[in-house]
Order: structure tokens, then sequence, then C-alpha cells
């Protein structure tokens, strides 16, 4: 139940994001020849949207956790009463490369360098032999280069500013990886590839110099990272481990 109730928040989020950007984008649109007429606005970087391409730096955070299917073994045996992943920040810095296609398209390539540690909550019939607590939190470090390719979808400017949505795949690699790790304390292993959709919405905001723009997107991974372990208790109650991600990202393009 706790498994279905997550999947249908997190559908419902995706639902609302699209909403979001699909109104945001048509109402800048409507009212940006309005405001052009009646505003006077002096335009920075007017000649930019006839640039071939420009790039950028990216620096955000992430907010991250594992989205979980429980194994057959979880109902058989009771050692392991509940197993909850949690919520997690972490950081990203990155490069951007982006194309322009048309007046209204872009196409965006966006490798980062993501710092994040997701967790997974334990309550345990029995303590633990190391921690002697019946509740305890796992932690899986990750240190993953992703690379991202975008399309962008972009309103008119509205004097120096602009929205725009995107929609995209990405390739993960986890540089920390622990799914061939022999140690005993290892005990949820995830494995080194991932990749999976990517949408978002952001603005763009004109100085004289650089664009400022700051961006939301849901990041999701389709393949299953578990490296399952039938030895261990704390791994073999998970048949399926994806990985999921909000990220906030701020983006200084020329």
């Amino acid at each position: 139940m706790l498994h279905l109730l997550r999947k249908e928040t997190f559908l419902k989020h995706i639902k609302i994001l699209i909403i979001l950007t699909f109104f945001t984008v048509g109402f800048n649109s409507a009212v940006s020849a309005q405001y052009m007429n009646y505003s006077r606005v002096e335009l920075n970087q007017p000649d930019h949207d006839a640039k071939p391409y420009y790039f950028g730096i990216t620096i955000g955070v992430n907010l991250a956790r594992f989205q979980t299917s429980m194994h057959s073994r979880f109902l058989q045996y009771d050692s392991v009463l509940i197993a909850e992943p949690v919520n997690s920040g972490g950081f990203t810095l990155g490069l951007s490369a982006t194309g322009r296609i048309s007046d209204r398209f872009q196409l965006r390539f966006n490798p980062q360098l993501m710092f994040i540690e997701r967790g997974i909550f334990y309550k345990l019939k029995y303590p633990d032999i190391m921690t002697g607590d019946s509740a305890v939190t796992k932690k899986v470090e990750s240190v993953i280069i992703s690379f991202p390719f975008q399309v962008k979808f972009q309103s008119d400017r509205i004097g120096n500013f602009r929205v725009y949505a995107l929609g995209g795949v990405k390739f993960d690699i986890d540089m920390a990886s622990n799914a061939r790790a022999r140690k005993a304390e290892e005990l949820v292993k995830i494995t080194k590839y991932d990749f999976g959709p990517e949408f978002g919405i952001g603005f763009n905001f004109f100085f004289d110099s650089f664009i400022f723009s700051p961006e939301i997107k849901i990041s999701n991974g389709i393949r299953n990272i578990h490296s399952r372990d039938p030895n261990l208790k704390y791994s073999n109650v998970f048949d399926k481990i994806n990985s999921r991600m909000i990220i906030f990202t701020i983006h200084l393009e020329g």
C-alpha cells in the first residue's frame, strides 16, 4: 500500500508540473505582444536569439530518494518489519552547451557532476548487531556523472524575461557504485549505470553580459539499479530499486 501511495503521489506531481508548464508558456506567449507594445524596455542582449549556439555553467541542489519494490522474501520473513526510502539532499556542478533549432526550440547538452546521499529506514524485529538499535537508517553515497540531452521549448521574450519548458533523457554513471563490494558493511548495493527521462520548467533573466536561468526539473531512472544480495537481510527485502530526483539548478549562460 505504501508503494502504491508513493507511486500515485509521484505521478500527481508530474501531472501538476506538466499543467503548470503549458499554462505558464501559453500565458507568457499571449501577453508578450501587449507588453512590448505598451512598455518601453531597454533590451539586454537583443541579438542573443540569433546565436547558433552558446555555453554556460550549472550549479544546483537536488532532493533524491530511492523508489523501491519489495521482494517476496519480505512477506515470508519477519526480521525486517519496515523498509522505507527517505529523502536526502545533494548538490550539482556542470556545464551546458545549447544549440538553436528554431525561434521556439533549442537543443541542450548539460553534463553534470552530482554528489548524492540516499537512505533507507529499517524497522527491525531484533536489534541490529552493529548498532544495537531496532530502528536504523542505511546510507548509500553516490558520485554521479550525468549526461542529459534536452529539448527546450521557449516563449517569446517579455522584455528581459522568458519562460521555457524542457524534456529529454539522461544517462548516469555512478563512480561510487558499490555493486562489486565484498565488505560485510555494504548492505545495499547499487549498480553503476542508469538512464531515464527528465522534465522541467525554467526562466531566463537577461542581463547585460549574461543570462541568469533558475530551473526545476524531475529526473527519474528507469533501470533497476539494485544489485540484490540474497544473503544480506537489508538487501534481500527489495526486488527493484529505481532512482528519483527533484533538481533545482541555476544556469549562468553567455
